[in-house]
């Protein structure tokens, strides 16, 4: 068994967090890696109606999924579910996978990812995608960076469609 050092109290406050805006899904930090002695981490995501994110894989982390609104789809490797409020889901490592707004509504999710550290990823693409003039290898470059891997499953076109989805652009 693991063993981390007890972090000191902390609290977090409802609308509390810095927050990075993605199109069409963004993150909120509410507990960061280095807060949790780098046990942990957690982001809350908001997910416009339409948005899927790309499909990728994890190296480093494991993510856990709780949905707070609106109906969330995933999926990972060969296993599909769509989560109302209340719903929760693991990502293992090692699975290609993404998430949608599988509704019609604004959706948003609690995502706590072990151990903690992969959370600034959303912040370093957030400042891509913001310079324009990124070149494409710079986001290869930043997926390497965190363990990610990036790719375009057999299953992806067919939940596009299903789901009336607007990909996230890829560069």
């Amino acid at each position: 068994m693991q063993n981390f050092d007890i972090p000191a109290l902390l609290a977090v406050l409802p609308g509390e967090g810095e927050t990075v805006h993605i199109p069409g899904f963004g993150a909120t930090y509410k507990l960061y890696g280095h807060q949790t002695n780098g046990a942990m981490s957690i982001v809350e995501h908001p997910f416009d109606v339409g948005t899927i994110t790309p499909p990728h894989m994890h190296s480093r982390e494991d993510e856990y999924s709780i949905v707070l609104a609106g109906r969330i789809g995933f999926r990972s490797d060969d296993t599909e579910v769509v989560l109302d409020p209340g719903g929760y889901i693991i990502k293992p490592r090692g699975e290609m996978h993404a998430m949608w707004n599988a509704g019609d509504v604004p959706g948003r999710i609690i995502e706590v990812i072990i151990p903690g550290g992969f959370e600034t990823y959303f912040r370093d693409l957030a400042d891509l995608i913001a310079d324009t003039s990124t070149p494409a290898e710079s986001f290869t470059e930043l997926a390497s960076d965190y363990g990610l891997t990036y790719g375009h499953p057999d299953w992806l076109d067919d939940v596009i469609e299903r789901y009336h989805l607007n990909p996230l652009p890829q560069r």
